[in-house]
Parts: C-alpha cells; sequence; structure tokens
C-alpha cells in the first residue's frame, strides 16, 4: 500500500489501487470473520483490538481464510475477466458451481436467489424487502473496474449483478454508492470527492445518513455502510480503516430488525469494507472526471491491465490470504 501522498499517477498508479481494492475485499473480510456476531465489549475482552488476522470466529476458520464476501467477489471478477465482456449468465454461472461447492457459509438472500437461478434460470431475483442486506454491495468492487470512467455504466451494471441475489431500492443504492466511491479512489481523486458519493447517498436515502453514528453494525445495508463511512473518513490509512470496522463487530440488531422485516429470517452480518482499499488519498484537482494526466484510450488499457489481475492474485485460487 502506498504510503499517504505517495500515491502513483497514470495508468500504472490505476491499476495499482486496482489491485490493492481487490486485494483489500480479502484483507478486511479475513481480519473481520473473527468478530462476526460479536459485541465491541465481547471483542474487547477477547483480544483488546483486533488488528491481526487470527481466524477463529462463530465460523472457526484458519488465519486468513475468507468467506462468502471474497468467494462471491471473485466469481464477479471471474466471470468478467473469463467472459471479457459483460455477461450476468456467467457471473451467475459461477456463484452457482460456488454454491455448489459447500462454501463455510452464505447468507440467507444470496443463497435463495442463486438457487432460483440453479432451477429456473432466473438472473433477476424480484423485489423483496429482505433484499436489504449488505451481500450485493460487498461483491461489486469487480463492475467498478470493470466500468472504470463511466459512472452510469457502472450504476446499470452494479443493479444488474446485484439483482441476481437481492432486489431491493437501498441495496441498489449501495451498490452504486460503494461501486462510485471505488471508482473514483482508482482515478485518484481526492477524499472530498469520495466523499461526495457518500453524502449523495443520504441525501437521496436519509437512512444512510452517518454523521452522529451511532455505532449500529450489521448486515443490514444501511448499518453496514454507516458503519464502514464513519470509519472511512475518520482514520488515515487503510489499516486504521479495517481495524476500526471490524471491532465494531454487530449482528445482534440486524437479528432484531429482521425478525420484524423479514418475516423471521436471519441474515448473517458483514464486516468488510468493500473495496475500501480503493480509497486512496491521493491528487487529481477536485471533481476531475479522469487522473491526472489520463485518457479514455488509457482506461481502456488499464481495464485489460485489471481482467488480467483478477485471475493472477495468489488468493484466487484458494480461500486463504498469504
Amino acid at each position: 500500500m502506498s504510503a499517504p501522498g505517495k500515491s502513483s499517477t497514470g495508468a500504472a498508479g490505476i491499476v495499482d489501487r486496482a489491485r490493492a481494492a481487490l486485494l483489500g475485499v480479502a484483507v478486511g473480510d479475513a481480519l473481520g470473520a473473527t468478530t462476526e456476531f460479536m459485541t465491541p465489549a465481547e471483542i474487547r475482552e477477547r483480544y483488546g483490538v483486533l488488528r491481526e488476522i487470527v481466524g477463529g470466529g462463530w465460523l472457526k476458520l484458519s488465519p486468513g481464510q475468507v468467506t462468502d464476501d471474497t468467494e462471491m467477489t471473485l466469481c464477479v471478477a471471474r466471470g468478467i475477466a473469463r467472459s471479457k465482456r459483460w455477461d450476468l449468465g456467467s457471473i451467475a454461472d459461477r456463484f452457482a458451481r460456488w454454491l455448489s461447492g459447500g462454501p463455510a457459509d452464505v447468507g440467507a438472500t444470496c443463497r435463495r436467489g442463486i438457487e432460483e437461478y440453479m432451477d429456473k434460470g432466473r438472473l433477476k431475483a424480484p423485489p423483496d424487502e429482505r433484499g436489504a442486506g449488505n451481500g450485493a454491495a460487498m461483491r461489486v468492487a469487480p463492475v467498478a473496474l470493470y466500468t472504470l470512467g463511466d459512472e452510469e455504466f457502472l450504476s446499470r451494471l452494479a443493479v444488474e449483478q446485484a439483482h441476481i441475489t437481492h432486489h431491493h431500492p437501498l441495496s441498489d443504492a449501495a451498490c452504486v454508492s460503494v461501486g462510485t466511491m471505488i471508482q473514483r479512489g482508482l482515478l485518484g481523486m481526492p477524499l472530498p470527492v469520495l466523499r461526495a458519493a457518500a453524502e449523495e447517498l443520504a441525501a437521496r436515502h436519509p437512512e444512510f445518513r452517518f454523521e452522529g453514528y451511532d455505532g449500529e453494525s450489521s448486515a443490514y445495508v444501511v448499518d453496514t455502510l454507516r458503519t464502514v463511512f464513519d470509519a472511512f473518513f475518520s482514520t488515515d490509512t487503510f489499516e486504521d480503516c479495517v481495524v476500526k470496522t471490524v471491532n465494531r463487530g454487530g449482528g445482534r440488531r440486524h437479528d432484531r430488525l429482521h425478525r420484524r422485516r423479514d418475516r423471521g429470517r436471519t441474515v448473517r452480518v458483514r464486516r468488510d469494507p468493500p473495496g475500501v482499499a480503493a480509497g486512496a488519498r491521493p491528487g487529481s484537482p477536485r471533481g476531475a472526471v479522469l487522473p491526472r494526466g489520463g485518457s479514455r484510450p488509457e482506461i481502456t488499457a488499464v481495464r485489460g491491465d485489471v481482467a488480467a489481475l483478477n485471475e493472477e492474485f495468489p488468493y484466487a485460487r484458494s480461500r486463504h490470504v498469504a
């Protein structure tokens, strides 16, 4: 990870930040799996402040082992990279093969959507009040990379991939917001421009307002993003952001909410900020659409590099982060 103020520029910088975004998903996931369903008090009593990847947790994972958050992100990345184009069927096929392989865990909404695809070939789940979990937003990073430089295109594809499993306006909005922040970070935009994406989300959906954050952390996508935004905009490094996020723990409030909202279904909590590593604090002018010195052909070339990166990471071939 680049030191503050030392981020690379141009195509090389974009590729570096793309690599960081995908690795960041896995690192945050591997760290946060330990504290899933724990309260902040329980985390403090057992770990003090959890800063090291130690595994365990309710899933009893090995140190460095990742969960469905990373595994489904890889399904999206591989579906794009192997097809060399946008093909929802290719992504859904990878979800289906992954689910058939017996993953350590899978959220109820994701399972339901994938099984509907396996049984009926359906690529778009129907609108559902139970679809306000964070599972679709967790896996949006590869979509942000694929659509780099075109936020309108990102918005459409982010929602399309979400609807394989999640079809709820809050989930849709979260996917677009997270993807937009990742894109802006990849393009080297300064922190206020990333914050503007979060504020635009809160303006459209006041539930996502994070000023005066109350500490609630759960798999309900509103709780998830408020937790992440609070950590992201109050810390200076990727490590500090992820550590602050995962030490919030979470899950119990979401259980209560969804016993009311989702007719008895309990959804597991997510902890890791999706692609938060992409939010580097470098240096292009406020409001820029392309990185300084960048061009549309350069971004097109970078997309090819990013597609290759999706296949090259060591963690893409296993369930562990080295």
